[in-house]
């Protein structure tokens, strides 16, 4: 028998990140809704974001909108931590998650700027 491996592994979960289907899109939702699979879900967008940036053609809109729907679809609690991962390398795929989730205005909705 192996150890705990963590359910969804990292790679159903970056699978799902790069085809987003709606059927897709309804898994990682719910996957969302559970803070407990918060560093699943974030193990799975470093390893889409990984392969992206190993292959040798490079999707900068898909990336994008992956981003503009993480941002507009993650609860408060993972804006920090998506941007956090989308900001960890300068590689051209994580530029593009990073530029869509800034697009989405995700981080902004879950921490406003404070008003004097």
């Amino acid at each position: 028998m192996t150890g705990n491996v963590p359910f969804p592994d990292r790679d159903t979960v970056a699978e799902k990140l790069a085809t987003l289907s709606e059927a897709d899109k309804s898994y990682l939702a719910l996957l969302m809704e559970n803070a407990a699979q918060d560093d699943n879900l974030l193990e799975g967008l470093r390893r889409h974001l990984d392969l992206a940036a190993g292959s040798r053609l490079l999707n900068s809109l898909k990336l994008e909108n992956l981003g503009l729907w993480l941002g507009a679809a993650a609860p408060d609690r993972l804006q920090i931590r998506l941007m956090e991962t989308a900001r960890s390398s300068q590689h051209p795929a994580y530029q593009a998650v990073r530029t869509g989730l800034s697009r989405s205005g995700g981080l902004e909705k879950a921490y406003p700027p404070a008003t004097r």
